[in-house]
């Protein structure tokens, strides 16, 4: 019997590229996440609980604050609004964390023969840290008497937009990790950490937080060295496909209209009122919090060109 004289096929090349300084820099991240886990029971005094006489942010962070509709409001009401906002972006770190396991964890099974070792590896530390989050968050909930907010699947932008994340070059999935965690972690840093706050809430956030920047530094290495080596015409697609993302996850950390359904006082916003929802977003106090605490992600989009000045 002859011997085959087919060539072998080339192996299939990795869907996610580093540069030398690139991988060094996950390596330390890896290292460094190792070095510091977080433990559920260790991260705050769960025993010594919420000190409820302190709110959960600053009242300026609130999305209707330096408007008419905070007015109308008394201290208590005011007081209820900080929470459920709070309860809110809670609730969405839970949903989103449990998500955002299965889509990594995803392209670990996808590409197993091609990923980088510690690109693989990142994925998964990344995936562990993100269940542990949830775990913690559940149980901030739960100590704050706070109730989960809907999926955002039900918000029709957002589902939208994920649904076409599907079947994509990968780096989509991590550069939109990159916005949704980029966005949430600058606003709930933002006002969360000052003396005036909660201990138990303010030490959640900062602990979380510790991690989330290791998780953004990946991302954006991954969404950098894809930007530095594509081809044009595929990094143009893809800020246009990202635009839009922005746009909605801007609009919706800076006022969410299912609140009216969560107050035990009848909201002065019902959530179809396009309108005053519009408005509130476009406040000078909201303009004024979204140039300061998104500041870091809109610089880096606008380098990047998936927004325009």
């Amino acid at each position: 019997m002859e011997a085959s004289t087919a060539t072998p096929a080339a192996p299939a090349a990795s869907p996610i590229v580093l540069d030398a300084r690139s991988q060094q820099k996950v390596r330390t991240l890896i290292n460094a996440s190792h070095r510091n886990l977080l433990f559920l029971d260790k991260v705050v005094d769960w025993e010594t609980g919420i000190d409820f006489s302190k709110p959960p942010k600053i009242a300026e962070s609130s999305w209707i604050y330096g408007t008419e509709y905070w007015d109308m409001l008394t201290p208590a009401q005011r007081n209820e609004v900080l929470w459920l906002e709070t309860g809110r972006d809670v609730s969405y770190f839970i949903w989103l964390e449990q998500t955002l396991p299965e889509l990594y964890v995803g392209y670990v099974n996808k590409y197993h023969g091609t990923l980088a070792d510690d690109v693989r590896e990142y994925m998964l530390v990344f995936s562990r840290e993100e269940i542990v989050h949830t775990l913690m968050f559940r149980r901030y909930l739960q100590a704050a008497n706070l109730k989960m907010w809907s999926h955002p699947e039900n918000i029709p932008n957002y589902s939208l937009f994920e649904n076409q994340l599907a079947g994509r070059h990968p780096v989509y999935g991590v550069c939109w990790n990159l916005l949704i965690e980029w966005f949430a972690e600058l606003n709930s840093i933002f006002q969360t950490q000052t003396d005036e706050i909660d201990p138990l809430t303010r030490t959640m956030f900062r602990e979380h937080h510790t991690e989330e920047l290791r998780h953004i530094a990946f991302a954006r290495t991954v969404c950098e060295n894809y930007f530095a080596t594509a081809p044009r015409a595929e990094i143009d697609e893809m800020c246009e496909f990202f635009q839009k993302g922005y746009g909605f996850l801007l609009a919706e950390y800076t006022y969410m209209p299912e609140i009216a359904r969560h107050t035990s006082f009848h909201f002065p916003i019902q959530p179809d009122d396009k309108a005053a929802i519009e408005a509130v977003r476009n406040s000078p106090n909201n303009q004024r919090l979204n140039a300061e605490r998104f500041r870091d992600v809109r610089e880096w989009c606008l380098k990047y060109n998936i927004i325009k000045a």
